[in-house]
């Protein structure tokens, strides 16, 4: 029986990711069924990094194959921030919304033409024999209000250029195939594809 860990307790994401790779593995396990690993530091210099960090703990604890996502949102006029700290940009703990109004007021002055941005998706994978890792990213800009109620995180205020709306405004099927995490995970079956 094929298992697999997804590294993480978000709910959102081990749906989105689950609802993906559940053609390739009998059993998908998130980190909601093994408490004792606590919380994974992510204190690395690259999402890559980040990425491995959960994938590798989750492995080397369950010693399960392990796959995990971080994620980056990186607005041009801010210097490509909030990048590492997309999740806590406002703080340790802080909400969707905190993080949103925190990265429209530092916007706040910025032209149309600067609001440019991308989300990057890292998916990395550890069994201990094909460790890899695959990315993706898709172009928009951030809006100055809100768009849409789906989605989560900074997806209200995410305009996706290729599909003309948020990325809170498409419908979820469309989002979980065309997002940046949606990018990742296609290349991470071709690649499990090849491994099986």
């Amino acid at each position: 029986m094929k298992k697999i860990v997804i590294a993480s307790s978000n709910k959102h994401k081990v749906s989105e990711i689950s609802a993906k790779i559940q053609p390739f593995f009998n059993h998908i396990l998130s980190l909601e069924d093994f408490p004792q690993i606590g919380e994974i530091i992510e204190d690395g210099n690259t999402i890559e990094e980040n990425s491995f960090k959960k994938s590798r703990a989750s492995f080397d604890h369950t010693k399960i194959a392990s796959i995990a996502d971080d994620t980056v949102l990186e607005v041009d006029a801010l210097n490509g921030d909030p990048g590492l700290f997309t999740a806590r940009y406002a703080g340790v703990n802080a909400t969707n919304d905190e993080n949103i109004k925190k990265l429209l007021y530092n916007l706040k002055s910025a032209e149309n033409s600067a609001r440019t941005a991308r989300f990057r998706t890292i998916i990395s994978y550890v069994d201990g024999i094909n460790d890899f890792s695959v990315e993706g990213r898709i172009e928009g800009e951030i809006l100055k209000s809100k768009k849409g109620t789906g989605g989560f995180g900074y997806d209200p205020i995410f305009y996706f250029n290729d599909f003309k709306m948020s990325l809170a405004e498409m419908k979820p099927e469309l989002k979980n195939e065309v997002s940046h995490r949606g990018m990742a995970i296609k290349k991470f079956i071709l690649k499990i594809k090849n491994i099986y």
